[in-house]
Protein backbone atom coordinates (compact mmCIF):
# COMPACT_ATOMS: atom_id res chain seq x y z
CA UNK A 1 0.00 0.00 0.00
CA UNK A 2 2.72 2.54 0.86
CA UNK A 3 4.19 1.93 -2.85
CA UNK A 4 1.19 2.81 -4.00
CA UNK A 5 0.02 6.33 -1.75
CA UNK A 6 4.10 7.79 -2.27
CA UNK A 7 3.55 8.29 -5.98
CA UNK A 8 -0.06 9.68 -5.23
CA UNK A 9 1.65 12.02 -2.91
CA UNK A 10 4.40 13.48 -5.23
CA UNK A 11 2.57 13.93 -7.86
CA UNK A 12 0.03 15.87 -5.52
CA UNK A 13 2.94 18.06 -4.58
CA UNK A 14 3.96 18.68 -7.89
CA UNK A 15 0.74 19.73 -9.14
CA UNK A 16 0.65 21.97 -6.44
CA UNK A 17 4.18 23.92 -7.05
CA UNK A 18 2.77 24.56 -10.55
CA UNK A 19 -0.37 25.77 -9.47
CA UNK A 20 1.28 28.09 -6.88
CA UNK A 21 3.79 28.91 -9.72
CA UNK A 22 1.10 30.02 -11.81
CA UNK A 23 -1.58 31.35 -9.21
CA UNK A 24 1.30 33.13 -7.53
CA UNK A 25 2.36 34.96 -10.26
CA UNK A 26 -0.75 36.24 -11.95
CA UNK A 27 -1.93 36.93 -8.87
CA UNK A 28 0.81 39.42 -7.78
CA UNK A 29 0.57 40.82 -11.06
CA UNK A 30 -3.30 41.79 -10.29
CA UNK A 31 -1.85 43.58 -7.43
CA UNK A 32 0.83 45.09 -9.01
CA UNK A 33 -1.69 46.63 -10.93
CA UNK A 34 -4.01 47.83 -8.17
CA UNK A 35 -1.39 49.02 -6.61
CA UNK A 36 -0.83 51.79 -8.89
CA UNK A 37 -4.29 52.63 -9.01
CA UNK A 38 -3.59 53.04 -5.28
CA UNK A 39 -0.29 54.62 -5.61
CA UNK A 40 -2.30 57.13 -8.52
CA UNK A 41 -5.26 57.83 -6.05
CA UNK A 42 -3.02 58.45 -2.88
CA UNK A 43 -0.61 60.88 -4.63
CA UNK A 44 -3.45 63.41 -6.46
CA UNK A 45 -5.44 63.20 -3.76
CA UNK A 46 -2.28 64.33 -1.41
CA UNK A 47 -1.59 66.85 -4.20
CA UNK A 48 -5.05 68.02 -3.67
CA UNK A 49 -6.98 67.12 -7.06
CA UNK A 50 -9.25 64.50 -6.47
CA UNK A 51 -11.15 66.30 -3.73
CA UNK A 52 -14.45 65.59 -3.41
CA UNK A 53 -16.48 68.44 -4.14
CA UNK A 54 -19.76 69.55 -1.65
CA UNK A 55 -23.41 70.98 -3.11
CA UNK A 56 -22.09 74.72 -1.68
CA UNK A 57 -19.27 74.25 -4.60
CA UNK A 58 -22.09 74.20 -7.44
CA UNK A 59 -23.96 76.44 -6.18
CA UNK A 60 -26.82 74.06 -7.24
CA UNK A 61 -29.99 75.38 -8.30
CA UNK A 62 -33.40 74.27 -6.75
CA UNK A 63 -36.22 73.78 -9.61
CA UNK A 64 -34.99 75.62 -12.76
CA UNK A 65 -32.69 73.71 -15.43
CA UNK A 66 -31.02 75.04 -18.49
CA UNK A 67 -32.99 73.38 -20.78
CA UNK A 68 -35.26 70.01 -21.49
CA UNK A 69 -33.71 67.15 -19.78
CA UNK A 70 -35.20 63.71 -21.05
CA UNK A 71 -34.65 60.51 -18.87
CA UNK A 72 -34.68 56.86 -20.49
CA UNK A 73 -35.78 54.03 -18.67
CA UNK A 74 -36.43 50.38 -20.60
CA UNK A 75 -38.40 48.18 -18.23
CA UNK A 76 -39.28 44.18 -19.15
CA UNK A 77 -41.43 42.76 -16.57
CA UNK A 78 -40.64 45.64 -13.79
CA UNK A 79 -44.22 46.00 -12.47
CA UNK A 80 -42.77 45.03 -9.09
CA UNK A 81 -40.59 48.29 -9.10
CA UNK A 82 -40.93 50.56 -11.96
CA UNK A 83 -44.03 52.33 -10.05
CA UNK A 84 -41.80 53.19 -7.26
CA UNK A 85 -38.88 54.39 -9.35
CA UNK A 86 -41.29 56.66 -11.28
CA UNK A 87 -43.05 58.15 -8.26
CA UNK A 88 -39.98 58.93 -6.59
CA UNK A 89 -38.06 60.49 -9.51
CA UNK A 90 -41.12 62.58 -10.09
CA UNK A 91 -41.05 63.90 -6.52
CA UNK A 92 -37.47 64.19 -5.91
CA UNK A 93 -37.17 65.95 -9.51
CA UNK A 94 -40.34 68.45 -9.10
CA UNK A 95 -38.72 70.69 -12.26
CA UNK A 96 -40.59 71.59 -15.29
CA UNK A 97 -38.11 70.90 -17.78
CA UNK A 98 -38.18 67.23 -16.71
CA UNK A 99 -39.25 64.42 -19.09
CA UNK A 100 -39.20 60.30 -17.83
CA UNK A 101 -39.84 58.08 -21.23
CA UNK A 102 -40.64 54.45 -20.20
CA UNK A 103 -40.08 52.13 -22.74
CA UNK A 104 -42.35 48.78 -22.32
CA UNK A 105 -43.57 46.20 -24.65
CA UNK A 106 -47.06 45.24 -25.59
CA UNK A 107 -47.27 41.44 -24.35
CA UNK A 108 -46.47 43.15 -20.71
CA UNK A 109 -49.14 45.03 -19.41
CA UNK A 110 -48.20 45.06 -16.00
CA UNK A 111 -45.19 46.97 -16.23
CA UNK A 112 -46.97 49.50 -18.60
CA UNK A 113 -50.19 49.58 -16.31
CA UNK A 114 -47.56 50.06 -12.90
CA UNK A 115 -45.19 52.46 -15.00
CA UNK A 116 -48.25 54.77 -15.70
CA UNK A 117 -50.16 53.97 -11.92
CA UNK A 118 -46.89 55.18 -10.56
CA UNK A 119 -47.03 58.92 -12.65
CA UNK A 120 -50.38 59.52 -11.06
CA UNK A 121 -51.05 61.84 -13.49
CA UNK A 122 -48.10 64.07 -14.08
CA UNK A 123 -47.89 64.67 -17.60
CA UNK A 124 -43.95 64.57 -17.26
CA UNK A 125 -44.34 60.49 -17.89
CA UNK A 126 -44.56 59.52 -21.64
CA UNK A 127 -44.71 55.62 -22.37
CA UNK A 128 -42.93 54.59 -25.52
CA UNK A 129 -44.78 51.18 -26.38
CA UNK A 130 -42.18 48.99 -28.48
CA UNK A 131 -43.83 47.10 -31.70
CA UNK A 132 -42.12 44.23 -30.69
CA UNK A 133 -42.67 41.53 -28.97
CA UNK A 134 -40.23 41.58 -25.64
CA UNK A 135 -38.00 41.13 -24.57
CA UNK A 136 -35.40 42.15 -27.57
CA UNK A 137 -32.60 43.46 -26.21
CA UNK A 138 -31.80 46.35 -23.73
CA UNK A 139 -30.47 48.64 -26.37
CA UNK A 140 -32.96 47.67 -28.21
CA UNK A 141 -35.43 49.01 -26.22
CA UNK A 142 -33.38 52.51 -25.60
CA UNK A 143 -33.28 53.55 -29.31
CA UNK A 144 -37.50 52.76 -29.39
CA UNK A 145 -37.14 55.46 -26.63
CA UNK A 146 -34.72 57.12 -28.51
CA UNK A 147 -37.08 57.17 -31.56
CA UNK A 148 -40.31 58.24 -29.73
CA UNK A 149 -38.00 61.20 -28.49
CA UNK A 150 -36.68 62.23 -31.49
CA UNK A 151 -40.31 62.41 -32.84
CA UNK A 152 -41.61 64.68 -30.08
CA UNK A 153 -38.49 67.05 -30.75
CA UNK A 154 -39.82 67.47 -33.87
CA UNK A 155 -43.33 67.81 -33.03
CA UNK A 156 -43.01 70.54 -30.59
CA UNK A 157 -40.23 72.16 -32.23
CA UNK A 158 -37.90 71.70 -28.39
CA UNK A 159 -34.87 69.82 -28.63
CA UNK A 160 -33.56 68.16 -25.36
CA UNK A 161 -30.39 69.33 -24.09
CA UNK A 162 -29.37 66.08 -22.26
CA UNK A 163 -30.19 62.81 -22.18
CA UNK A 164 -29.74 60.47 -18.79
CA UNK A 165 -29.83 56.80 -18.36
CA UNK A 166 -31.88 54.63 -15.60
CA UNK A 167 -32.98 50.97 -14.85
CA UNK A 168 -36.29 50.55 -13.74
CA UNK A 169 -35.16 49.51 -10.37
CA UNK A 170 -33.52 52.75 -9.74
CA UNK A 171 -33.80 55.59 -6.68
CA UNK A 172 -32.41 58.63 -7.75
CA UNK A 173 -30.90 61.77 -5.66
CA UNK A 174 -32.77 64.61 -5.50
CA UNK A 175 -29.64 66.55 -6.08
CA UNK A 176 -28.55 64.78 -8.92
CA UNK A 177 -30.48 66.06 -11.80
CA UNK A 178 -29.39 69.97 -11.30
CA UNK A 179 -26.06 68.65 -10.67
CA UNK A 180 -25.68 66.83 -14.23
CA UNK A 181 -27.63 69.86 -15.46
CA UNK A 182 -24.48 72.42 -14.31
CA UNK A 183 -21.87 69.59 -15.28
CA UNK A 184 -22.64 69.04 -18.78
CA UNK A 185 -21.71 72.51 -19.74
CA UNK A 186 -18.26 71.30 -19.60
CA UNK A 187 -18.95 67.45 -20.75
CA UNK A 188 -20.84 65.46 -23.48
CA UNK A 189 -20.85 62.63 -20.76
CA UNK A 190 -20.94 62.72 -16.91
CA UNK A 191 -21.37 59.75 -14.50
CA UNK A 192 -22.01 60.11 -10.86
CA UNK A 193 -21.45 57.19 -8.41
CA UNK A 194 -23.89 53.96 -8.32
CA UNK A 195 -24.28 53.06 -4.29
CA UNK A 196 -25.71 49.72 -4.01
CA UNK A 197 -27.97 49.38 -0.78
CA UNK A 198 -26.93 46.96 2.11
CA UNK A 199 -29.31 44.51 2.16
CA UNK A 200 -30.22 42.99 5.90
CA UNK A 201 -32.25 39.59 4.38
CA UNK A 202 -28.85 39.16 2.21
CA UNK A 203 -25.95 40.15 3.92
CA UNK A 204 -23.66 37.63 1.72
CA UNK A 205 -24.78 38.45 -1.61
CA UNK A 206 -26.84 41.25 -2.54
CA UNK A 207 -24.86 43.31 0.31
CA UNK A 208 -21.53 42.08 -2.00
CA UNK A 209 -22.26 44.89 -4.35
CA UNK A 210 -21.65 47.62 -1.86
CA UNK A 211 -17.57 47.22 -1.37
CA UNK A 212 -17.40 46.83 -5.48
CA UNK A 213 -19.20 49.76 -6.29
CA UNK A 214 -17.50 52.06 -2.98
CA UNK A 215 -13.75 50.87 -4.42
CA UNK A 216 -14.64 51.08 -8.41
CA UNK A 217 -16.73 54.44 -8.14
CA UNK A 218 -14.81 55.45 -5.05
CA UNK A 219 -11.44 55.21 -6.45
CA UNK A 220 -10.87 53.20 -10.15
CA UNK A 221 -13.06 55.53 -12.03
CA UNK A 222 -11.69 58.85 -10.16
CA UNK A 223 -8.33 57.72 -11.25
CA UNK A 224 -9.78 56.84 -14.55
CA UNK A 225 -10.97 60.36 -15.04
CA UNK A 226 -7.71 61.89 -13.47
CA UNK A 227 -5.64 60.27 -16.17
CA UNK A 228 -8.02 61.96 -18.90
CA UNK A 229 -8.91 57.90 -20.64
CA UNK A 230 -12.34 56.81 -21.89
CA UNK A 231 -15.25 56.60 -19.16
CA UNK A 232 -17.56 54.01 -18.90
CA UNK A 233 -21.19 54.36 -18.73
CA UNK A 234 -22.63 52.91 -16.01
CA UNK A 235 -25.77 52.68 -17.49
CA UNK A 236 -27.84 54.41 -14.29
CA UNK A 237 -27.21 57.62 -13.29
CA UNK A 238 -25.05 58.84 -16.96
CA UNK A 239 -25.62 62.07 -18.86
CA UNK A 240 -25.15 62.21 -22.25
CA UNK A 241 -25.52 65.77 -24.23
CA UNK A 242 -28.11 65.59 -26.81
CA UNK A 243 -25.71 66.93 -29.88
CA UNK A 244 -23.39 63.81 -29.26
CA UNK A 245 -26.18 60.77 -28.58
CA UNK A 246 -26.64 62.80 -32.16
CA UNK A 247 -23.44 61.92 -33.50
CA UNK A 248 -23.14 58.38 -32.03
CA UNK A 249 -26.59 58.00 -33.89
CA UNK A 250 -24.81 58.85 -36.83
CA UNK A 251 -21.64 56.75 -36.82
CA UNK A 252 -23.95 53.88 -36.15
CA UNK A 253 -25.81 54.44 -39.65
CA UNK A 254 -29.19 53.20 -37.65
CA UNK A 255 -31.73 54.47 -35.88
CA UNK A 256 -30.12 55.06 -32.30
CA UNK A 257 -27.40 55.37 -31.01
CA UNK A 258 -26.92 52.06 -29.14
CA UNK A 259 -25.18 49.18 -29.57
CA UNK A 260 -28.44 46.58 -30.15
CA UNK A 261 -26.25 43.63 -30.48
CA UNK A 262 -24.08 44.43 -27.20
CA UNK A 263 -24.56 42.69 -23.87
CA UNK A 264 -23.27 46.10 -22.52
CA UNK A 265 -24.22 49.13 -24.77
CA UNK A 266 -23.94 51.81 -21.61
CA UNK A 267 -20.33 50.69 -21.09
CA UNK A 268 -19.59 50.83 -24.98
CA UNK A 269 -21.55 54.39 -25.77
CA UNK A 270 -19.35 55.76 -22.55
CA UNK A 271 -15.99 54.88 -24.05
CA UNK A 272 -17.12 55.71 -27.68
CA UNK A 273 -17.51 59.44 -26.38
CA UNK A 274 -13.98 59.83 -25.85
CA UNK A 275 -12.89 58.30 -29.34
CA UNK A 276 -15.37 61.02 -30.54
CA UNK A 277 -13.38 63.25 -29.05
CA UNK A 278 -16.00 64.36 -26.27
CA UNK A 279 -15.05 65.35 -23.24
CA UNK A 280 -15.76 63.10 -20.29
CA UNK A 281 -16.62 63.28 -16.50
CA UNK A 282 -16.58 61.42 -13.42
CA UNK A 283 -18.50 63.41 -10.69
CA UNK A 284 -18.38 62.78 -6.58
CA UNK A 285 -20.28 65.50 -4.81
CA UNK A 286 -21.72 65.54 -1.10
CA UNK A 287 -24.38 66.82 0.18
CA UNK A 288 -24.56 69.37 3.02
CA UNK A 289 -24.77 66.48 5.45
CA UNK A 290 -22.45 64.03 3.72
CA UNK A 291 -24.18 61.85 1.63
CA UNK A 292 -23.08 61.07 -1.52
CA UNK A 293 -25.07 61.98 -4.54
CA UNK A 294 -25.05 59.16 -6.18
CA UNK A 295 -28.17 56.40 -7.53
CA UNK A 296 -29.20 53.70 -4.94
CA UNK A 297 -30.55 50.90 -5.89
CA UNK A 298 -30.86 47.10 -4.61
CA UNK A 299 -28.85 44.73 -6.13
CA UNK A 300 -29.85 41.02 -6.56
CA UNK A 301 -30.20 39.15 -3.24
CA UNK A 302 -29.56 35.42 -4.70
CA UNK A 303 -26.88 33.48 -6.15
CA UNK A 304 -28.14 32.62 -9.50
CA UNK A 305 -29.65 36.20 -9.97
CA UNK A 306 -25.73 37.65 -9.17
CA UNK A 307 -23.83 35.18 -11.44
CA UNK A 308 -26.38 35.91 -13.86
CA UNK A 309 -25.91 39.83 -13.98
CA UNK A 310 -22.27 39.39 -13.51
CA UNK A 311 -21.92 37.14 -16.53
CA UNK A 312 -23.53 39.54 -18.56
CA UNK A 313 -21.29 42.39 -17.71
CA UNK A 314 -18.18 39.42 -18.02
CA UNK A 315 -19.73 39.05 -21.64
CA UNK A 316 -20.30 41.97 -22.52
CA UNK A 317 -17.07 44.14 -21.06
CA UNK A 318 -14.69 41.85 -21.32
CA UNK A 319 -15.93 39.18 -24.44
CA UNK A 320 -17.70 41.34 -26.64
CA UNK A 321 -15.75 44.41 -25.67
CA UNK A 322 -12.42 43.09 -27.05
CA UNK A 323 -14.39 42.44 -30.72
CA UNK A 324 -16.61 45.30 -30.81
CA UNK A 325 -14.20 47.80 -29.65
CA UNK A 326 -10.34 46.78 -29.47
CA UNK A 327 -7.75 48.43 -27.97
CA UNK A 328 -7.22 52.25 -28.35
CA UNK A 329 -3.73 53.83 -29.01
CA UNK A 330 -1.62 55.26 -25.79
CA UNK A 331 -0.58 53.36 -22.46
CA UNK A 332 -3.31 55.22 -20.11
CA UNK A 333 -6.26 53.84 -22.15
CA UNK A 334 -4.72 50.09 -23.27
CA UNK A 335 -4.34 49.94 -19.70
CA UNK A 336 -7.78 50.73 -18.77
CA UNK A 337 -8.96 48.52 -21.45
CA UNK A 338 -6.56 45.56 -20.07
CA UNK A 339 -8.22 46.43 -16.79
CA UNK A 340 -11.60 46.33 -18.09
CA UNK A 341 -10.93 42.25 -19.88
CA UNK A 342 -8.95 40.40 -17.01
CA UNK A 343 -12.24 39.08 -15.83
CA UNK A 344 -12.12 35.91 -17.43
CA UNK A 345 -9.24 34.97 -16.67
CA UNK A 346 -9.40 36.48 -13.00
CA UNK A 347 -12.03 33.78 -12.48
CA UNK A 348 -9.80 31.40 -13.79
CA UNK A 349 -7.01 32.58 -11.45
CA UNK A 350 -9.18 32.75 -8.53
CA UNK A 351 -10.52 29.06 -9.77
CA UNK A 352 -6.60 27.99 -9.44
CA UNK A 353 -6.38 29.63 -6.10
CA UNK A 354 -9.37 27.56 -4.53
CA UNK A 355 -8.33 24.35 -5.94
CA UNK A 356 -4.96 24.80 -4.57
CA UNK A 357 -6.70 25.39 -1.14
CA UNK A 358 -8.12 21.71 -1.28
CA UNK A 359 -5.43 20.17 -2.40
CA UNK A 360 -3.25 21.75 0.68
CA UNK A 361 -6.05 19.95 2.87
CA UNK A 362 -5.72 16.56 0.93
CA UNK A 363 -1.75 17.06 1.39
CA UNK A 364 -1.92 17.70 5.31
CA UNK A 365 -4.31 15.19 5.63
CA UNK A 366 -2.42 12.50 3.74
CA UNK A 367 0.71 14.03 5.85
CA UNK A 368 -1.37 13.06 9.49
CA UNK A 369 -1.93 9.59 8.14
CA UNK A 370 1.72 9.72 8.04
CA UNK A 371 1.16 8.31 4.40
CA UNK A 372 3.04 11.44 2.82
CA UNK A 373 5.94 13.38 2.88
CA UNK A 374 6.16 17.16 4.27
CA UNK A 375 6.08 19.32 1.10
CA UNK A 376 6.99 23.37 1.38
CA UNK A 377 8.10 26.03 -0.77
CA UNK A 378 11.11 27.37 -1.13
CA UNK A 379 13.40 29.67 -2.73
CA UNK A 380 11.58 31.89 -5.33
CA UNK A 381 7.89 30.70 -4.98
CA UNK A 382 8.26 31.29 -1.22
CA UNK A 383 9.15 35.03 -1.75
CA UNK A 384 6.24 35.09 -4.04
CA UNK A 385 3.82 33.83 -1.34
CA UNK A 386 4.70 36.22 0.45
CA UNK A 387 4.83 38.73 -1.48
CA UNK A 388 1.33 37.64 -2.56
CA UNK A 389 0.54 37.95 1.74
CA UNK A 390 1.27 41.05 1.66
CA UNK A 391 -0.88 42.33 -1.36
CA UNK A 392 -3.93 40.48 0.18
CA UNK A 393 -3.57 42.15 3.16
CA UNK A 394 -3.62 45.68 1.45
CA UNK A 395 -5.96 44.96 -0.46
CA UNK A 396 -8.35 43.76 2.09
CA UNK A 397 -7.49 47.05 4.10
CA UNK A 398 -8.59 49.30 0.97
CA UNK A 399 -11.64 47.60 0.80
CA UNK A 400 -12.22 47.58 4.23
CA UNK A 401 -11.61 51.34 4.03
CA UNK A 402 -13.59 52.46 1.37
CA UNK A 403 -16.56 50.60 2.34
CA UNK A 404 -16.31 51.94 5.76
CA UNK A 405 -16.36 55.50 4.04
CA UNK A 406 -19.84 54.84 3.02
CA UNK A 407 -21.74 52.44 5.08
CA UNK A 408 -19.82 52.47 8.20
CA UNK A 409 -17.26 50.16 9.64
CA UNK A 410 -19.83 47.69 10.65
CA UNK A 411 -20.17 47.03 6.67
CA UNK A 412 -16.68 47.42 6.36
CA UNK A 413 -15.98 44.07 8.25
CA UNK A 414 -18.39 42.56 6.50
CA UNK A 415 -17.11 43.26 3.22
CA UNK A 416 -13.90 41.34 4.16
CA UNK A 417 -16.01 38.34 5.74
CA UNK A 418 -17.78 38.43 2.20
CA UNK A 419 -14.65 38.33 -0.20
CA UNK A 420 -14.55 34.28 -0.69
CA UNK A 421 -18.54 34.82 -1.32
CA UNK A 422 -17.42 37.34 -3.99
CA UNK A 423 -14.88 35.23 -4.85
CA UNK A 424 -16.94 32.24 -5.93
CA UNK A 425 -19.43 34.64 -7.63
CA UNK A 426 -16.94 35.98 -9.78
CA UNK A 427 -15.90 32.39 -10.43
CA UNK A 428 -19.04 31.20 -11.74
CA UNK A 429 -19.72 34.41 -13.81
CA UNK A 430 -16.55 34.24 -15.47
CA UNK A 431 -17.50 30.60 -16.72
CA UNK A 432 -21.34 31.17 -17.71
CA UNK A 433 -20.31 34.33 -19.99
CA UNK A 434 -17.41 31.99 -21.39
CA UNK A 435 -20.31 29.85 -22.81
CA UNK A 436 -22.25 32.47 -23.33
CA UNK A 437 -19.71 33.83 -25.92
CA UNK A 438 -18.96 30.52 -27.53
CA UNK A 439 -22.80 30.04 -28.07
CA UNK A 440 -23.00 34.09 -29.74
CA UNK A 441 -19.50 33.01 -32.08
CA UNK A 442 -21.49 29.87 -33.19
CA UNK A 443 -23.99 32.96 -34.44
CA UNK A 444 -26.61 32.92 -32.09
CA UNK A 445 -27.85 36.25 -30.80
CA UNK A 446 -26.68 38.13 -27.76
CA UNK A 447 -30.40 37.82 -25.13
CA UNK A 448 -31.38 40.48 -22.86
CA UNK A 449 -30.17 38.14 -19.49
CA UNK A 450 -32.21 40.42 -17.32
CA UNK A 451 -32.11 39.92 -13.73
CA UNK A 452 -35.58 40.06 -11.81
CA UNK A 453 -36.29 43.12 -9.09
CA UNK A 454 -38.65 42.64 -6.36
CA UNK A 455 -38.06 45.58 -3.85
CA UNK A 456 -36.94 49.42 -4.52
CA UNK A 457 -35.61 51.31 -2.09
CA UNK A 458 -37.86 54.11 -2.22
CA UNK A 459 -40.62 51.58 -0.83
CA UNK A 460 -38.21 50.44 2.22
CA UNK A 461 -40.67 50.66 5.44
CA UNK A 462 -36.75 51.50 7.51
CA UNK A 463 -36.01 55.02 6.52
CA UNK A 464 -32.57 53.87 8.53
CA UNK A 465 -32.06 51.65 5.72
CA UNK A 466 -32.53 54.77 3.19
CA UNK A 467 -30.00 55.91 5.26
CA UNK A 468 -27.58 54.21 5.87
CA UNK A 469 -24.93 55.84 4.48
CA UNK A 470 -23.25 57.62 7.39
CA UNK A 471 -22.45 61.62 7.28
CA UNK A 472 -18.98 62.50 6.91
CA UNK A 473 -16.59 64.76 8.18
CA UNK A 474 -14.48 66.96 5.93
CA UNK A 475 -11.68 65.51 6.68
CA UNK A 476 -13.26 62.23 5.33
CA UNK A 477 -14.23 63.22 2.46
Amino acid sequence: MGVDVWPVAEWLALVQYELLLFAGVFFLIGSIDELAIDLIYFVKRWRGELRTLTMETHNLPSRKLSGLAVVMIPAWREEKVIAHTVTHALSAWPHDDLRIYVGCYANDPDTLEAAMRGARGDPRLRIVVHAKEGPTSKADCLNRIYAAMAHDEMRTGRVARMVILHDAEDMVDPSALPLLDRAIERAEFVQLPVLPMPQPDSRWIGSHYCEEFAESHGKAMVVRAALATGLPAAGVGCAFERQMLAEMELQRGEVGPFAERSLTEDYELGLRVALAGGRSRFLRVRDKAGRLVATRAYFPSDIASAVQQKSRWVHGIALQGWDRLGWSRGMGEWWMRMRDRRGPFAALVLFTGYVLAVLGGLSFLLMQLGTGAAWRPNGLLLWLLWLNLGSLIWRASMRFAFTAREYGWAEGLRALLRIPVANVISIMAGRRALFAYVRTLAGAAPKWDKTEHDIHPAHARDESVLCSQRPLDEAAK
